[in-house]
């Protein structure tokens, strides 16, 4: 199986930025849409798209926004607006999510992990080849949707890795993102405030190692857990390091993070590209690092879609429910925008016509 992670190019042609606008949706949920589905990244300025993923899933990206594109094309003179509903419809037909490029890789076959509390094998041809990865490559990225056992796997990996004595330490680090609370407000010290960001990190060692186990390692320092805003100055060697949740980065600390890797160190990163908690006009590092990154060697990317969610059956479930919700908000919000922008027109053309009455009235009077 291919590990290829390419970037294409379009420009959509003639420019025209209400078509653009209708193409991208409001808050571009439907470009957030085409990602979550296809499982690629799409950034655009202006009319030139930007598609980042694996060869199959970024040439039917492509092809989707110019298809879509050509559909915004006004018809007697009225802007026709790209629906959700089209999003899915051309996702679905462009057959790219039947495709069989990695029915080569067999799952659990070529790749399982061994700890003191089981097997824990991939569940998914994404999860092999990403297991894969992290063993072949010093850097691994792995994105997409929540439940599709990035943050899991990453750990079992490192776990694996510390056990076989390939390397001496593991260090699990996030960002400390505020989404909706303020940290100040949090009781006790910074270690404290930060913690309950770190936990799901805990949850997954005391699962493979135990919680007595876990304890001692990290008394030791051969198991650390902390906050990104810890790594800067240091020169992290012999040691499996994960970054979680690393969308909420900013562009310079996820270049701050890179550069802490040091000898016979291998670093795993973990985001959700649809899920940005960062402050508005603020760019994600996990973004520009697939746009600056993606042809660099040793560095493998794996692309996750919401088929691999391997949580409860229900979570999958969940995930179409709330991708289902997003696209009916969407279709209401611009709906409402309609709306308003009609009265408000109205109310344009009344006040024109109020002062041309009043204007000939004048006339009239003298």
């Amino acid at each position: 199986m291919s590990n290829k992670i390419v970037t294409l190019e379009i420009n959509l042609e003639p420019a025209d930025n209400q078509r653009l606008s209708s193409l991208c949706g409001p808050f571009d949920d439907n470009i957030k849409h085409l990602e979550r589905r296809l499982g690629v990244e799409i950034n655009y300025r202006g009319n030139f798209f930007t598609i980042v993923g694996k060869p199959h899933t970024a040439a039917a990206g492509l092809d989707i926004i110019k298809h879509l594109y050509i559909e915004t094309a006004p018809v007697k003179g009225k802007q026709i607006d790209i629906e959700p509903e089209q999003i899915h419809l051309a996702v679905k037909e462009s057959g790219v999510l039947e495709q069989t490029e990695e029915a080569e890789f067999t799952v659990g076959k070529e790749v399982f992990i061994k700890t003191k509390k089981g097997i824990i094998k991939p569940r998914t041809p994404n999860q092999g080849q990403y297991l894969m990865n992290m063993v072949t490559h010093d850097i691994s990225f792995g994105i997409g949707p929540a439940g599709t056992g990035k943050t899991y796997l990453a750990v079992a990996a490192a776990v694996d890795a510390l056990e076989r004595q390939e390397i001496r330490r593991i260090l699990l680090t996030r960002p400390a993102v505020e989404a909706g609370e303020k940290l100040g407000f949090l009781p006790g010290d910074l270690s404290q405030k930060v913690d309950p960001y770190l936990r799901p990190l805990y949850d997954a060692l005391f699962e493979m190692l135990g919680f007595e186990k876990v304890e001692k390692l990290i008394e030791r320092n051969v198991i650390e857990v902390a906050p990104l805003a810890y790594m800067r100055g240091r020169t992290l060697n012999d040691a499996f390091i994960i970054l979680d949740e690393s969308q909420n980065t900013t562009v310079e600390q996820m270049k701050m993070f890179l550069t802490r890797i040091g000898f016979n160190s291998r670093a795993v990163i973990t985001g959700d590209v649809t899920q940005i908690d960062l402050p508005r006009g603020a760019r994600s590092g996990l973004r520009h690092a697939i746009e600056v990154l993606s042809d660099v060697e040793d560095i493998s990317f794996n692309f996750f879609q919401s088929d691999d969610v391997v949580r409860h059956p229900v979570v999958a479930r969940i995930v179409n429910a709330y991708e289902n919700w997003e696209a009916k908000d969407a279709l209401e919000k611009k709906a409402m925008d309609k709306k308003r922008r009609e009265e408000r027109e109205a109310r344009e053309a009344k006040l024109v016509a109020d002062a041309a009455l009043s204007q000939a009235q004048a006339i009239s009077n003298k």
